[in-house]
């Protein structure tokens, strides 16, 4: 269970909400967290970009762990060909 303290403000919207749904308080303001936490809860990292993750890949699966190495090779070609 939980006490919520809101201002006046507030009070008297959740209560004209509440009456023009025909429900009662307690049942809007639940309706609305659950609605509200199901929203942030598919609101994540991996979800918001997973249309993008792999989409460019560059066939090296080690490159977060090879960085100055794969840099260092890149440079090596780089002036050779000059």
């Amino acid at each position: 269970m939980i006490t919520l303290r809101i201002n006046s403000e507030l009070e008297k919207k959740v209560e004209n909400v509440s009456k023009t749904m025909g429900i009662s308080k307690s049942e809007l303001v639940r309706n609305s967290l659950i609605e509200y936490l199901t929203k942030y809860n598919d609101n994540n990292a991996w979800k918001a970009g997973k249309d993008l993750f792999g989409k460019y890949k560059s066939g090296n699966s080690d490159l977060s762990v090879s960085t100055s190495t794969t840099f260092r090779e890149k440079i090596r070609r780089k002036h050779k060909n000059e």
